[in-house]
């Protein structure tokens, strides 16, 4: 914790004296250039009050350039500013939350595995002057960094850590791109995996192994039964070997069951000792 909030005042530092760089002195022409387009809006001030005054929305920051020079700390906004028409330039910046989709991406897995990944990004500025003085595209330049990290953090998981930590993987990026955007004004908010695509052989060799293994599982569980069965059935003829009577209790029993659902056929069996019983007469 202390690591991360070191990295974050430096981080801040060099952002800080960056900006300080840019915001610097006109120097004595500057300055003088700036007087002359003060006294011209002046004189023609009913005509130029229009090209002075300007207005922005709620969601938008107005960085002001004065002669090539960043003239404030702060972004102007929201609501009417007031720039010089001839040394004066700004530039607009939206504040909103943009999201974006990272085209899917071949992606070789630790262990050897080519698969296809695509996510979703959000993001906004939360510095108007750094995502224009430091970066000329910052929108399109998270974009490539985006598609580069996705793919540096995958490299580094297996797939089985493909398919089953996500979330981990989509805070691992956001970390990634929250840190490399710092220094451009650029503020990740939000990173999430939308979908892995595996090659078609390797989806059928994992339903194959799914398959088998459901298999396996399945015949332990019926050689488990049998055994329990087993087990019982021993149990219930050393319990009918020590009363005789008991077997012929069963017979009745399995007659009356076989009475019940009203067959037309009804076989009877008859002990063995019964049956020799007759033979030797």
């Amino acid at each position: 914790m202390d690591d991360q909030m070191e990295s974050q005042r430096r981080r801040g530092t060099s952002k800080e004296d960056l900006i300080s760089e840019r915001t610097g002195s006109l120097g004595c022409c500057g300055w003088v250039i700036v007087i002359l387009s003060g006294l011209f809006t002046i004189c023609l001030f009913p005509f130029t009050i229009w090209f002075c005054l300007k207005i922005i929305q709620e969601y938008e920051r107005a960085v002001i350039f004065r002669l090539g020079r960043i003239t404030d700390r702060k972004a102007k906004g929201p609501g009417i500013f007031f720039i010089l028409p001839c040394t004066d330039s700004f530039v607009k910046v939206d504040l909103r939350t943009v999201s974006f989709n990272i085209p899917p991406q071949e992606i070789l897995t630790k262990d050897s595995v080519t698969v296809s990944v695509d996510g979703v990004v959000y993001f906004r500025v939360n510095d108007p002057i750094a995502s224009v003085a430091s970066v000329s595209n910052a929108d399109f330049a998270t974009r490539l960094l985006a598609q580069t990290t996705l793919r540096n953090v995958l490299g580094t998981k297996n797939l089985a850590e493909v398919l089953s930590d996500r979330e981990g993987i989509a805070h691992s990026m956001q970390a990634n791109l929250d840190e490399a955007t710092d220094n451009w004004g650029i503020k990740v908010e939000r990173v999430e995996i939308k979908d892995v695509k595996l090659p078609v052989q390797l989806q059928r060799a994992m339903a194959a192994e799914a398959e088998a293994a459901r298999e396996a599982r399945a015949k332990v569980i019926a050689a488990e039964g049998e055994m329990n069965a087993s087990r019982a059935l021993k149990e219930a003829s050393l319990v009918i070997a020590e009363s005789p009577s008991a077997l012929q209790l069963r017979y009745l029993q399995t007659l009356s069951t076989i009475a019940g659902e009203k067959n037309s056929t009804i076989i009877f069996p008859l002990p063995m000792d019964v049956m020799s019983h007759f033979m030797r007469k």
